[in-house]
């Protein structure tokens, strides 16, 4: 009896599994490339539409020697830049812009965390009082303006009718050129304190109640729980809010117009005011475009100095 071996059944070849899988990738993400063109693709038109392309513009419309309204311009190159940095004014438009910058973004700092520290004790009324806090940061910077000019008036106003009750005069606000800058500063102060506060707020409110217990548990007081841990847990709070209020100060131009149009003697007129008098007064659109290009590198400049240098130091828990 002879053993017989078993031969193995041919079988059809199967199709290659790594073809299926590419096509499925592909389709993958094209589905995910059509879905990310439908959300975003609105949101990146309206970026191109209405931040880069003015932003080319006015670096393109910054080489030209050209007048607001004219339909004839000149190119000249980098001339425009030349007479800004040469201009006698420039000096006192920036130390103005320096000063400005740094009294406000340090005041809101300042003041917007010590009003929220207020705002997150258990007190009476404490949701009417962060409504009232926060009311003028969404009002309209000419109505404000405007309302302030009628306090800081130097004979009827509100601030000289107190200032004569306990025996003090009123400052010449709107003629004296160190008053009338920390006239702006006040308002501008008054109308942006209570949007930092409301975001130091919510930072506080996000703080651990254990660490709180920890640190008395350890008998530190309140003084030294708030500089060893609570400020430190706002750091990136802060690191968010001195970018945002920089930015918004360098930028700030409704208080100046609706309050002291640059005066006096242009000793109110920051780089965005003068940004405003040279395409909107003057007319000088192609200078006008330099300051403003001028401006955009200042802003990025610092931007990218604060996101590469002051991160750094924040604790993000």
């Amino acid at each position: 009896m002879t053993a017989q071996t078993a031969t193995p059944i041919a079988t059809a070849p199967s199709q290659p599994h790594s073809t299926q899988r590419r096509a499925a990738q592909r389709r993958k993400r094209l589905r995910n490339l059509g879905f990310f063109a439908l959300l975003a693709g609105p949101n990146i038109a309206l970026l191109l539409i209405f931040v880069y392309r003015p932003l080319l513009l006015s670096f393109y419309y910054s080489m030209l020697q050209w007048n607001m309204g004219s339909s004839v311009a000149r190119f000249i190159g980098f001339e425009n830049y030349i007479r800004w940095f040469t201009d006698p004014d420039t000096p006192q438009v920036m130390g103005t812009t320096a000063i400005f910058a740094v009294t406000t973004v340090g005041g809101s700092l300042v003041l917007g965390l010590g009003l929220a520290l207020l705002l997150n004790k258990k007190i009476f009324g404490r949701g009417i009082a962060r409504t009232v806090a926060f009311a003028p940061y969404v009002l309209s910077g000419i109505a404000v303006g405007m309302l302030w000019l009628y306090i800081f008036d130097p004979r009827y106003g509100l601030l000289s009718t107190l200032l004569e009750a306990i025996g003090l005069s009123s400052p010449q606000w709107y003629t004296t050129s160190p008053w009338a800058l920390m006239m702006i500063i006040i308002v501008y102060l008054w109308k942006h304190v209570g949007y930092v506060a409301l975001i130091y707020l919510a930072g506080l409110q996000g703080v651990p109640q254990d660490l709180h217990d920890a640190a008395a548990l350890d008998g530190a007081g309140k003084t030294r729980t708030f500089w060893s841990i609570v400020l430190p847990l706002l750091g990136p709070v802060t690191f968010f809010l001195l970018i945002t209020t920089i930015l918004s100060s360098l930028q700030s131009f409704d208080l100046i117009k609706a309050m002291t149009d640059g005066g006096p003697l242009g000793s109110t007129t920051t780089l965005m005011y003068q940004i405003y008098v040279e395409g909107f007064q003057t007319g000088r659109a192609g200078f006008a475009s330099a300051a403003a290009t001028i401006l955009f590198v200042i802003l990025l400049v610092i931007t990218a100095i604060q996101l590469k240098f002051m991160e750094r130091k924040v604790h993000y828990a």
